[in-house]
């Protein structure tokens, strides 16, 4: 296959976007805010201000007694991206749509993303787009979801900074418990930072991560200068317990420069600007003895042998070893994942051939007979996702197709059809997934309180917990005698409700069953 013209650089972010997140304004009326929703380790620019109260707001209307509402969209980010920010938590989150296509079950779990609103910031949402966790602002965030470790489920991420210009980027990656502890953090060897596309754990308690040194190299094969510079992408496992280097596979020891369909462009004549011919976006462990790489650049999966390095077969490209049908055939892809014996899953961008169209792609590969065909694509009218994307098969066959910079990500059922999506993934969301989890932070419930007229307005919201069915307000004339006020379902990631004056307030938060999970503090009015 051949290209008229490059692709975007991903991930893409403007001037504007990556200008400072505004402050909100505060109203006049008294808000008082408890410190909780996150783990310690990311609360440290939030600790002060959670603390702080706010003056009096006058002459306000409070909500009907007694209700539990969401939270609404306050103003957008510096990229223009439509925000949900909350009374008792300082936090925010892309507001996305979420819409049902058609009837049939959903795969069990919640939805991970990791939506640009000038960052890329991750957060677990329900199916109806309530978040149900959200991180702290700081570095951007990447390759969000659910793995195990140690025989835990776990939440892993990549933070780092990006280059938004070649859309790559140098990081870590930070795997969370279920109380949203940093439990690891995974850094690259011989002195280099992972990039943004791939942390993977394995079951051997390594990580595998991709990295993009910049290295002088001859380019004049590509119509470069002798003297130039590329990216030579590096494969790394690294055990996770110890951060040892365990593997370092580079990119330029076994793929030629004649593979990338990648135009040199501008590109190569120096370090500031090296050129990217492979473009690694996925990589995973495949047979004990094997990994699965896709290089975005090259329009290749490669299966590599582990022990020696060397390239066991090539799935599509100019290369391929497989005769490859021509409606298999895939451009630009990320994501490539092993699903069997005899099936690879990928996301195929396509965006630069002459369907115009992106899709979720299943393949039958037939290693003896070295042959590739659809088992079955997922596409949807309109959804192009020119860089980035995900294709992740599900527990009970549906399949979840993230659209990249479409800013959409789609649930299929396995014969195909659209069964649910969601939208308005801030400007764009490198890949998506759907994970069953459990969170039960280890900090207390957040408690809000609004005085004004003859009532009080109590905002509770507890960052990451799940397993909430039902807030209890107490109140009371002191700290130590408080008492039941009123108790109100869930709605959402913060439930606000009425109650009457009184000099103290404290939230509970209940499961199902009626047991108290956690406690905000109490709020002194």
């Amino acid at each position: 296959m051949t290209t008229q013209s490059a692709p975007e650089a991903e991930p893409s972010q403007s001037t504007s976007e990556r200008a400072p997140r505004p402050h909100r304004r505060m109203q006049r009326r008294e808000l008082l805010m408890a410190a909780g929703g996150l783990s310690a380790g990311l609360l440290a620019g939030l600790a002060t201000s959670r603390a702080m109260a706010a003056t009096r707001r006058a002459g306000s209307s409070p909500a009907t007694s007694p209700s539990a509402s969401p939270s609404s969209s306050a103003p957008a980010a510096a990229g223009g991206v439509p925000l949900l920010r909350f009374h008792s938590s300082m936090l925010s989150a892309a507001k996305i749509s979420v819409a049902t296509l058609a009837p049939g079950p959903l795969a069990p779990g919640l939805f991970f993303a990791t939506p640009n609103t000038g960052e890329y910031s991750a957060v677990i949402y329900d199916n109806s787009g309530s978040p149900v966790w959200i991180s702290a602002r700081g570095e951007a965030t990447t390759d969000f979801r659910v793995q195990q470790y140690q025989g835990k489920p776990v939440l892993t991420f990549w933070s780092g900074k990006i280059d938004n210009q070649v859309g790559n980027g140098q990081g870590h990656g930070v795997i969370l418990d279920a109380g949203y502890n940093k439990i690891a953090e995974v850094d690259a060897g011989n002195g280099m930072l992972s990039d943004l596309h791939e942390f993977q754990l394995t079951a051997r308690g390594t990580a595998l991560v991709t990295v993009y040194p910049a290295t002088a190299a001859d380019l004049t094969s590509v119509g470069g200068p002798a003297q130039g510079w590329m990216y030579d992408c590096h494969i790394q496992e690294i055990d996770v317990a110890t951060n040892e280097l365990l593997l370092d596979w580079v990119a330029s020891k076994h793929i030629g420069l004649d593979e990338s369909y990648q135009p040199l462009g501008s590109t190569g004549s120096d370090a500031a600007t090296p050129y990217d011919p492979y473009h690694l976006n996925a990589i995973s462990a495949d047979t004990d003895s094997t990994l699965l790489l896709s290089a975005r650049h090259t329009h290749t999966v490669y299966s590599i042998q582990r022990s020696s390095g060397d390239i066991a077969w090539r799935l599509g490209g100019k290369k391929s070893d497989f005769a490859v049908a021509e409606d298999a055939a895939f451009a630009w892809q990320h994501h490539a994942r092993r699903q069997s014996s005899s099936q690879i899953s990928l996301f195929d961008n396509h965006t630069l051939e002459t369907t115009g169209s992106s899709r979720g792609l299943l393949l039958t590969v037939d290693e003896q007979a070295r042959t590739a065909t659809v088992a079955q694509q997922y596409t949807r009218p309109g959804h192009l996702g020119n860089a980035m994307g995900s294709t992740q098969i599900l527990g009970n066959g549906n399949v979840l197709v993230g659209w990249g910079t479409q800013n959409a990500a789609t649930e299929f059922s396995a014969d195909g059809t659209a069964l649910w999506e969601a939208s308005a993934l801030g400007s764009n969301c490198y890949r998506v997934a759907r994970s069953e989890w459990t969170g039960r932070p280890t900090t207390a419930p957040d408690i809000a309180v609004d005085a004004s007229g003859g009532t009080l307005t109590v905002h509770a919201s507890w960052n990451g917990a799940t397993e909430v069915a039902t807030w209890r307000v107490l109140t009371g004339n002191s700290a130590s005698a408080l008492g039941k006020a009123v108790e109100v379902a869930r709605s959402g990631f913060e439930t606000s409700t009425t109650t009457g004056l009184a000099g103290y307030v404290q939230v509970l938060a209940l499961d199902a069953a009626g047991a108290i999970l956690g406690r905000s503090r109490v709020v002194a009015l």
